[in-house]
């Protein structure tokens, strides 16, 4: 329950969706910052602008990381 409601269907969904597109963008940029720090790819192609490509490659694990944050506390709270 989420502050004493049942989640519907399209919620669950969500919680779903939250937790695989996290876990999945995490385990991409985590990949990506082993390969750049081996030197088998070079994290600077994902430079933008004055942000370095190493910086980039991060905020997706980051992104990743938060989203799957969000997906797992709407479980948590729906199992109180």
């Amino acid at each position: 329950m989420v502050l004493g409601l049942k989640l519907s269907g399209y919620q669950r969904v969500i919680q779903k969706t939250l937790v695989l597109v996290g876990n999945t963008l995490t385990v991409i940029g985590c990949l990506g910052l082993a390969l750049g720090s081996l030197g088998i790819i070079d994290p600077e192609i994902f430079a933008i602008e004055i942000s370095s490509g190493v910086r980039v490659i991060g905020s997706v694990a980051i992104a990743g990381c938060l989203l799957s944050a969000i997906g797992y506390g709407i479980l948590d709270l729906q199992e109180r």
